[in-house]
C-alpha cells in the first residue's frame, strides 16, 4: 500500500469510527450509566470485533452472505431485534451508582458480536475492504484491519469519556431518564437505513 493510500485509509477509519452510530450512542450511554472504567471491555470489544469483521469480510465472507438472500434477510432480522433489545436496555438503565441492581455494561464478547448486527459496522467494513484491499490479498486485508484496530479504540473512547463527563449533570433522575430514552430513540432511528435495504 502506498503512503498516500495509507493516509487516506487512516482518514477513512477515523471519520467512520468517530462519527455517531450505534456503537458510539451505546458508549455514550454506557459512560453515563457505568463510567469509563466499567465501559472499557465494551470499547475493546468494539475495536477488536470490528477489526476481525473487516479481516473476515476482506477474505470473502461478505460474498457468501450476499450470495444467499435468506442469509441476508436473517442478518437483517437479527440486527433489528438485537438493536431494539439494546435500546430497551439503555432506556431502562439505572442511575449512576445503581449499576449493580439496574444492569451491566456490555461485555467484551457482547460488544464484539454486536458488530455483526450493526449496520454502520458493515458499511464501514465493506467500504474499507472495497476501497483499500479490493484484491482480497491477506496482507492488504490484515493491514486494513490493523489500521481500524489502531484508530477505532481512541475514537470510541471519546464517546465513553464524554458520557462519563456529563454523568454528574445527569445525577438528577429526570435528566437521566430523558437522556437514556433519547439515546434509546437515537439507536432505534439508526435502524432506518437497514429497514430501507
Amino acid at each position: 500500500m502506498t503512503h498516500e493510500l495509507l493516509i487516506a485509509l487512516l482518514g477513512f477509519a477515523f471519520v467512520t469510527s468517530v462519527t455517531p452510530g450505534p456503537n458510539n450512542m451505546m458508549l455514550l450511554a454506557s459512560g453515563v450509566n457505568f463510567g469509563l472504567r466499567r465501559t472499557v471491555p465494551h470499547m475493546l470489544g468494539i475495536s477488536v470485533g470490528h477489526s476481525l469483521m473487516v479481516f473476515l469480510l476482506g477474505l470473502g465472507v461478505a460474498g457468501a452472505i450476499h450470495a444467499s438472500p435468506r442469509a441476508g434477510l436473517m442478518l437483517k432480522v437479527l440486527s433489528v431485534a438485537y438493536m431494539l433489545w439494546l435500546a430497551w436496555k439503555i432506556a431502562h438503565a439505572a442511575a449512576p451508582g445503581e449499576g449493580q441492581s439496574g444492569g451491566k455494561p456490555l461485555t467484551f464478547l457482547q460488544a464484539a458480536a454486536f458488530q455483526w448486527v450493526n449496520p454502520k459496522a458493515w458499511a464501514m467494513a465493506l467500504g474499507a475492504v472495497a476501497a483499500y484491499a479490493p484484491g482480497g490479498r491477506v496482507g492488504e486485508v490484515a493491514l486494513v484491519a490493523a489500521v481500524f484496530a489502531c484508530v477505532n479504540l481512541p475514537s470510541v473512547t471519546v464517546w465513553a469519556a464524554a458520557g462519563q463527563g456529563i454523568r454528574g449533570w445527569l445525577q438528577d433522575p429526570g435528566r437521566l431518564r430523558t437522556f437514556n430514552w433519547t439515546m434509546a430513540v437515537l439507536l432505534v432511528l439508526s435502524l432506518i437505513p437497514v429497514l430501507r435495504l
